[in-house]
């Protein structure tokens, strides 16, 4: 089975919640005594896009799944996490019921050589979508 929006429903309401929960920190008579009502500069969702998957899309075919993604134009920012590529593969690896599932992207990455699973987890891609400019280097997350 392809892997859908809805075979990943705690990522997806994930994000549903925290695009509401941006706009409910807005409101002042939502929650009054919670303080001053704010709004951040800037929210990023993480995300994939068409073109960077070179690695990642075909280990996850290899189990018949897929991997959602979206067009290159809507990546705002790529950022370089390769000096933490070891403590974020440590942390997906902490997952250990995820990691021992032959077809779950942990237990697959588990599988790989270290230097497949480096080049997979060495970047992260956002896409702004706050209103407002971007920001002038893509390699930066700015408020």
């Amino acid at each position: 089975m392809a892997a859908t929006a809805r075979s990943y429903p705690d990522h997806r309401r994930a994000h549903q919640i925290t695009l509401l929960a941006v706009e409910a920190a807005a409101l002042p008579h939502l929650y009054p005594d919670a303080g001053q009502p704010w709004q951040p500069a800037a929210l990023y969702m993480a995300t994939h896009s068409q073109s960077g998957v070179s690695r990642l899309g075909p280990l996850l075919q290899s189990v018949g799944k897929t991997l959602l993604t979206v067009p290159d134009a809507y990546v705002t920012t790529t950022v370089d996490v390769s000096p933490w590529a070891a403590v974020k593969m440590e942390a997906i690896l902490a997952h250990r019921s995820e990691a021992a599932r032959a077809r779950s992207l942990p237990g697959l990455l588990a599988r790989q050589p270290e230097a497949e699973r480096y080049e997979i987890t060495s970047s992260e891609s956002f896409t702004r979508l706050t209103p407002g400019p971007a920001p002038s280097d893509p390699h930066q997350l700015v408020a």
